[in-house]
């Protein structure tokens, strides 16, 4: 093979993977694919240096990633507003139509995939980026290329980014399934499950083999003046991006509503799974002038498909405790199929809902499944029974340890820290940042000291010795000196930490500096009438605390006197616009969260975790999602990261003659 030749068999084959990828129409056969193919890698062994970047060959690296990095996407990614009847539908259009007259909706299958986001520049795909938050995903540029639906190269010499849907056809995702069943690995849930794990596999081999589609829906940054969405997309699958071929320019909610139903009969024809219908405007000008709200473009929404339901017998009812000590029914069912996934399990949320569905073991129920969410049953068919269906009962002791169960009615738990179910979760959580912060122990050290007995609970830790942990596999002298150190760091450490650690159901970072400022270390002898005298504390609180502490009494005592936590000193703050108030800081901040609250508590504000009509400010930034939405709701007054900021620099100044012997908080953070 010459230079010549195979720069022609390259082109070749990049004919043959876009007819058969994004085509769906074949040109050649498989064998014929393979000879030309392994023509050129022949060639490109012998010569390295003359391998075209847009090669085949180059979409499958050979060493395996340690790691993915972070990236930000250079304009967000949005998520989008649900519609789930007609109502809803019409509320939408005329919310637009009113402002706008008569505009064109730009109307596309809604795949069930993994979102991901392509950066050209030149005419190169040198990024692509996972979703992530919507502004910050991980790179996975490796993988990407390796799905053939994706062009290496496009027609387009501007900097630009793609946005399209990761998604696996159903009749490979049934193949994938057979084959980790043969080899005894865990089957995924569904499609969009088996797409979001193939994209992020450190080896692109494995990537590759997944036989992963890109569904192109949108561009992100770009410099074009095409001025329709339509348009643009119909310039997009021309680069060689694939085309969807079912979407639809419709002006009224009429129109919409009738190739919405189009599309549900076709529902079933599609290759891989959808979930609903997209509706975007279609003019840009109009789309950039609605703009977005917190969490969504006001141009666009997603009008969903109804639920898949199917008839079905409940046979059991078996108990599972989560790592946290949550008790979860979980109904064995007759097996079922739905949309091909044969369903024998279905999630019962909690013992209230069996009692309010009146859900009895030997009931025909009806089983829904939708997407990637856990099949659920929603409804009895009570006619149907014939005397001998049992009732559930709720348990009193925990399957796994026998101890008492904390029952909140909606919530059954295991608070043992004994409880073999929830032990490994309990030491992970006691030494996180927001408990005890001890430093170097993460999940998988947590998970290898408790698999070779030398931590079966918590106090374990406290008794570790060098000679242990230099005979675990990875841990040379200094691994280990820093974890034996870091652990007898935490003695002496304040007493909030010490009770937020125990991983109280209810009690988190706030009450523990409320139990603390009230009883000191002391606080498991308080009495009920006490502790529901403290300001926040409820009855379903007080009560999971005194469980705790009837269940764990004598752990508690011995990690009292393992740790020696210490008692606040009281501080008084100076008046200030936040002294006394409760605030709910919540989104994201140009610095750490904790950074913030710290700064609220010294206040002597009380920073509370959910948003309430006792809550005096919310102080939001980026992705605030449901508290801000809330607080919008009761009418709570707001305040941005840079109207805090001002509140701080205004109250400094207006202090900074006349401190007293208040607390007066210095804020190096903002300065």
């Amino acid at each position: 093979m010459t230079q010549t030749t195979y720069k022609t068999a390259v082109e070749q084959l990049k004919k043959y993977s876009y007819s058969y990828y994004v085509l769906d129409d074949p040109i050649t056969t498989d064998e014929e694919y393979d000879i030309l193919y392994h023509a050129v890698v022949a060639y490109e062994q012998e010569h390295p240096h003359e391998i075209l970047s847009d090669s085949p060959t180059q979409r499958v690296g050979d060493q395996p990633q340690d790691k993915f990095d972070k990236a930000p996407h250079l304009s967000r990614m949005w998520s989008l507003e649900d519609l789930f009847n007609r109502e809803e539908l019409e509320t939408w259009v005329n919310r637009i139509t009113k402002s706008y007259g008569e505009v064109q909706f730009y109307c596309e299958p809604k795949f069930d995939g993994a979102s991901l986001n392509l950066i050209y520049d030149n005419g190169i795909l040198t990024q692509a980026i996972t979703r992530g938050d919507g502004s910050i995903g991980e790179d996975v540029t490796q993988n990407a290329k390796t799905i053939q639906s994706i062009p290496l190269t496009i027609d387009y010499q501007e900097r630009i980014e793609i946005r399209g849907e990761v998604v696996i056809f159903k009749e490979d995702f049934e193949k994938i399934n057979e084959e980790r069943l043969k080899s005894g690995e865990n089957l995924f849930a569904n499609p969009r499950n088996a797409a979001a794990g193939s994209l992020r596999q450190l080896d692109t081999r494995i990537t590759a083999s997944r036989r992963l589609v890109f569904m192109p829906y949108g561009i992100g940054v770009n410099s074009l003046e095409i001025k329709n969405l339509s348009q643009r997309m119909e310039w997009v699958y021309a680069l060689g991006f694939r085309n969807p071929h079912m979407t639809h320019l419709c002006e009224k909610a009429d129109e919409i509503e009738t190739f919405y139903h189009e599309m549900r009969i076709e529902r079933d024809n599609f290759a891989m799974l959808l979930d609903g219908m997209v509706i975007k405007v279609d003019s840009i000008a109009v789309q950039d002038e609605l703009g977005y709200t917190v969490k969504n473009p006001r141009w666009a929404a997603a009008y969903k498909f109804p639920a898949i339901e199917k008839l079905t017998t409940l046979k059991e009812v078996i108990l599972q405790v989560g790592r946290s000590g949550v008790v979860t029914p979980v109904a064995i069912v007759e097996p079922v199929d739905i949309e091909g996934v044969t369903v024998e399990r279905s999630t019962l949320h909690n013992f209230d809902e069996i009692e309010r569905k009146d859900i009895r073991l030997g009931d025909k129920v009806i089983i829904l499944r939708s997407g990637d969410v856990i099949p659920k049953i929603v409804k009895v068919i009570t006619a149907e029974r014939n005397g001998s269906e049992k009732i559930i009962p709720r348990p009193a002791q925990c399957p796994v340890c026998d101890s008492e169960l904390l029952d909140e009615g909606a919530l059954i738990k295991c608070q043992n820290l004994s409880c073999e179910a929830r032990v490994v979760n309990s030491i992970i959580y006691f030494a996180s940042k927001q408990c005890l912060n001890i430093d170097g122990l993460g999940d998988k050290i947590v998970e290898a000291l408790h698999n070779c007995g030398l931590v079966k609970e918590v106090s374990d830790l406290f008794t570790l010795t060098m000679e242990q942990l230099l005979a675990l596999e990875g841990f040379k002298e200094k691994k280990s000196r820093n974890l034996i150190d870091a652990i007898g760091a935490v003695k002496g450490c304040d007493c909030w930490r010490f009770i937020n650690a125990l991983g109280i159901e209810h009690i988190g970072e706030v009450a523990s500096k409320s139990l603390c400022t009230a009883f000191g270390t002391a606080f498991d002898t308080a009495s009920r009438e006490e502790i529901l005298a403290l300001d926040g504390f409820g009855g379903e609180m007080v009560e999971s605390l005194l469980e705790f502490i009837r269940v764990n009494q004598d752990k508690i005592e011995k990690l009292r006197e393992l740790l020696a936590p210490v008692s606040p000193i009281k501080k008084v703050a100076i008046e200030n616009p936040f002294k006394d108030k409760t605030v709910v800081v919540t989104g994201a901040m140009s610095v750490p969260r904790d950074a913030i609250k710290a700064i609220l508590e010294e206040l002597g504000a009380k920073v509370a975790s959910s948003v309430s009509k006792k809550t005096h400010f919310v102080i939001y930034g980026e992705d605030a999602g449901s508290k801000y939405d809330k607080a919008v709701e009761l009418g709570v007054p707001l305040l941005t990261e840079s109207e805090f900021r001002a509140n701080l620099s205004s109250f400094s100044d207006s202090t900074s003659t006349a401190q007293g012997s208040g607390v007066h908080p210095k804020n190096s953070l903002f300065d």
